[in-house]
């Protein structure tokens, strides 16, 4: 991740207004206890574990400098950050990730049943998903994030957002006639 993509990865995590914890040893257990799963986050939806690094770091980063979390709610809104900030780090670089969703859950298919073209046509699909979902307005792309890459439920992905299931399941419907429709698009090579 270069400089100007880093500024604009802390510019777009500075943007969430929250309140500080108290001390530093408030921190460190925020850290402990969350750092993975910040991480494993952003690395679902980057697919690159240097720019997941870089996203985690920053949400860190930000907590640190006083700009903390609401106490209350904190793995809500540490997960939250993180998916935002790997989603605005893709809709900046307009550009497929290096490595395919499925590697974040450790899913291996280089076994003796899957062929090299099949390899190959899966991390290209990977890529054009992650290219797609850039262009979704960034409460879509969250919602289908959260449901399909990170597997939450409806109730849940409403629950972290604020909103109904019905609305969810109405946006997350919509959702996926837009993506079908840019696959195909990107798939035949138009922009």
């Amino acid at each position: 991740m270069n400089s100007q993509e880093r500024d604009t990865v802390s510019a777009a995590a500075a943007a969430i207004p929250i309140p500080m914890p108290e001390t530093s040893d408030q921190l460190a257990q925020l850290f402990a206890d969350h750092h993975r799963r910040v991480l494993v986050a952003a690395y679902r939806v980057t697919g690159s574990m240097a720019d997941a690094e870089d996203v985690a770091q920053t949400v860190f980063l930000r907590v640190g400098r006083g700009e903390g979390i609401p106490m209350k709610n904190a793995g809500s809104y540490l997960y939250r950050a993180a998916v935002n900030g790997a989603l605005d780090l893709l809709r900046r670089r307009k550009i497929a990730a290096a490595e395919p969703i499925e590697a974040a859950e450790g899913v291996a298919t280089t076994g003796q049943t899957a062929s090299p073209d099949a390899e190959l046509s899966r991390a290209e699909l990977a890529g054009l998903l992650r290219r797609a979902i850039s262009e979704l307005p960034p409460r879509a792309a969250e919602m289908f994030t959260l449901r399909y890459i990170e597997e939450l439920g409806n109730r849940e992905i409403a629950r972290l957002m604020g909103t109904s299931s019905a609305v969810v399941a109405v946006t997350l419907h919509q959702t996926r006639s837009k993506l079908k429709k840019r696959l195909v698009a990107l798939e035949r090579g138009k922009s």
